[in-house]
């Protein structure tokens, strides 16, 4: 049974959302489906080919005592799975804050405020932090999506930097049982020497900025795609 530990966290983080997307009286999420899984998958490539990387370098690694025993490119099937799964059931909460609250929101100042204030940390750290792989790159990306929300000033932050707040707790409670809160051993495990060191419970810091990076750059995406089908349906109705 310990070596579905991994396997059975991502699917029981992922099954609530999944099950409440057929839900059909109010969100009806399945109708965003095609547009969803796409934004997760093209995102989530990037990542694991970051995370597949990172295996090889061996600036993380996982352990076999929880794992189910596949491979493939270093990376346990389990961690495939993550990337389907956890962003998924992450996303969700934030559409489903966004339909029930639809009014909970930051004025546009004021989430402009916040960006510039994340970029500013987050160049600080990655400047200064150069030499350590994990946080460079981990920080660096988000850097990178902070400098591009400050030039298109998307209006998605305005809403997520609030969801994102809500959508940490369970991801906090996930990664901290990858991290051995729960478990004799950790199930990832880091080289320090790569990372700042600072961690909340077992969890490394740059996990914050890595989790924040996938999941807004699914939301960014899965916006395009949902927006671009809609200006396509009304197209055809009109021809």
């Amino acid at each position: 049974m310990q070596s579905y530990y991994y396997l059975l966290l991502d699917v029981f983080s992922f099954l609530i959302p999944f099950l409440f997307s057929f839900e059909r009286k109010r969100m009806h999420f399945i109708q965003h489906w095609k547009a969803y899984f796409s934004s997760i998958i093209v995102v989530g490539i990037f990542f694991i080919l970051w995370d597949v990387y990172f295996a090889y370098e061996n600036i993380w690694g996982f352990n076999d005592q929880y794992l189910v025993g596949l491979r493939i490119f270093k990376l346990p099937l389990e961690e495939w799975l993550f990337f389907l799964l956890i962003p998924y059931a992450s996303i969700f909460i934030h559409y489903a804050l966004q339909y029930f609250y639809p009014k909970v929101m930051l004025s546009d100042k004021f989430a402009k405020g916040i960006t510039y204030i994340l970029f500013l940390l987050g160049l600080i750290i990655a400047v200064f932090n150069y030499y350590k792989m994990y946080t460079f790159i981990c920080v660096g990306l988000f850097t990178i999506l902070m400098l591009f929300q400050i030039i298109f000033n998307w209006k998605y932050a305005q809403r997520f930097y609030i969801s994102f707040i809500i959508i940490f707790i369970p991801f906090f409670f996930v990664n901290s049982a990858l991290t051995g809160s729960y478990t004799e051993n950790p199930v990832v495990f880091y080289d320090n020497t790569e990372n700042l060191g600072i961690r909340m419970g077992t969890i490394p810091v740059e996990d914050i900025f890595y989790c924040f990076a996938l999941l807004y750059s699914s939301t960014l995406l899965f916006e395009y795609l949902k927006t671009k089908k809609h200006f396509k349906s009304n197209s055809e109705s009109r021809s």
